[in-house]
């Protein structure tokens, strides 16, 4: 099945068209359309068979415009894959109009306070970090 039968928006598409993709692997054909459908999902493949796209692509499609509040948070286990599964954000969503932001720890918090304060759209987070941030009220998931 060719990435077009997957149901995404056209900047989605420009997205996945610059990055070379010619056709969605496994994980990517069984998780976009359930996750575009609003359902929730496990889902295991082996190592880089496309699941970072599998579940970054229909979640930036639910998003949709820019408006400064969080509406979505992913959780990584470790700063290195907050910091993987962000480039992706931004790789996937670069023709897209939303903010993204990777909070973790081993570094200044103090950039990352004032990306959240600019606004974000989505933010990707170690657990750590994201209780920190809480606590001291930098962060509000309330909306």
């Amino acid at each position: 099945m060719p990435f077009t039968k997957l149901g995404l928006r056209s900047e989605l598409m420009r997205a996945v068209n610059a990055s070379d993709y010619v056709r969605p692997t496994l994980i990517q054909c069984e998780a976009i359309p359930v996750i575009l459908e609003g359902n929730d999902l496990i889902g295991t493949a082996q190592t880089g068979t496309g699941k970072t796209a599998a579940f970054v692509l229909p979640l930036l499609q639910q998003l949709n415009r820019t408006t400064g509040k969080i509406r979505a948070l992913i959780l990584t286990p470790t700063r290195e894959l907050a910091h993987q599964v962000e480039l992706a954000v931004r790789k996937y969503g670069r023709f897209l109009n939303l903010r993204s932001t990777a909070i973790y720890g081993g570094i200044s918090q103090r950039p990352q306070e004032e990306a959240l304060r600019k606004g974000v759209d989505l933010v990707v987070a170690t657990p750590g970090r994201l209780l920190d941030l809480l606590q001291q009220r930098v962060l509000d998931l309330s909306s």
